[in-house]
């Protein structure tokens, strides 16, 4: 077991200095963004969406491995602050900590993001009190190490840089009336219950990609094609979660985000001016018209 694990840490950390010593220009396109600023903002969209809307019934944008912002090419999944990428839409946030002597730091496997949960939660604090009628889902899950105990981390966090009662206390799925304001923790780790359970999910995370090869873009594209068209018809009470992120050593996020995001981006534009349910959708680097294009399933 050690062996294997040495074995990967080794790749990773090859991966991210062959990601650091090849320079790049950002691009900023409708459906890939890898610069620092969206180029639309869209901070209060959930407002129109009726109270007695489910909220599995709301189609809305995420980010897969939201605070990966640092590391190289094979570390980064997002360019965007977090507070930025809430500002421009993304309602779903997937958040990776690193459990150590009770601490909760922000990591992408051996790569710290400069960040702790605390960070996080100031930063969703901050908008859910500028914009009441959105809300914030996050999936939480330990990165890194593998305590299998951070509840009680998560808990003092909680109360020392938000507080108990921005939280949805229930496996229940609430209407858009009740989450409004609300952080929903899709709780990805042991303890008594915090809020929805993450596997209570219909979830397609086919995230290993093994090349940039065409026939591996195009088996993942399958995965996440497929996925969306079963959320569109599927029970209305049961959230749907497609990422269309995915990475290896020879496909690093950028690189298929690049090839992923503007089949995404056809996909969904050819069903423009329809209301569909597509769930959450998780992506990686998402320009920021993909990200209103999803939002405006809703309307």
């Amino acid at each position: 077991m050690e062996g294997t694990k040495g074995h990967i840490l080794r790749l990773m950390v090859m991966g991210v200095l062959l990601g650091t010593a090849v320079g790049y220009r950002a691009i900023q396109t409708p459906d890939y963004d890898d610069t620092t600023t969206p180029e639309i903002l869209n901070p209060s969209w959930m407002a129109t969406i009726p109270d007695f809307f489910s909220l599995s019934d709301v189609t809305m944008p995420g980010t897969h491995n939201t605070m990966a912002l640092y590391g190289g090419s094979l570390a980064e999944c997002n360019s965007w602050s977090l507070a930025l990428q809430l500002r421009a839409g993304v309602r779903f946030l997937d958040i990776r900590v690193r459990h150590a002597r009770g601490n909760l730091t922000i990591h992408h496997g051996i790569s710290y993001q400069y960040a702790h949960f605390g960070d996080v939660l100031k930063d969703i604090v901050a908008f859910l009190k500028e914009y009441p009628s959105e809300t914030v889902l996050m999936r939480l899950r330990e990165e890194l190490s593998d305590t299998r105990d951070i509840y009680g981390a998560v808990v003092r966090y909680i109360n020392e840089y938000a507080h108990w009662d921005l939280l949805w206390h229930s496996r229940e799925m609430p209407i858009m009336g009740e989450a409004r304001g609300k952080l929903i923790v899709l709780q990805d780790f042991p303890g008594p219950d915090m809020g929805l359970r993450y596997n209570s999910l219909d979830i397609a995370d086919d995230w290993k990609v093994s090349s940039l090869q065409p026939e591996e873009v195009e088996k993942k594209w399958r995965s996440v094609s497929t996925h969306l068209e079963a959320a569109a018809v599927a029970n209305k009470n049961l959230m749907f979660l497609t990422y269309s992120s995915g990475a290896s050593i020879l496909a690093h996020p950028n690189s298929l985000a690049r090839r992923i995001n503007p089949r995404l981006y056809e996909y969904l534009t050819a069903y423009s001016g329809q209301t569909k349910r597509f769930g959450i959708v998780a992506m990686d680097f998402p320009g920021a018209k993909l990200v209103q294009t999803i939002i405006g399933f809703n309307y």
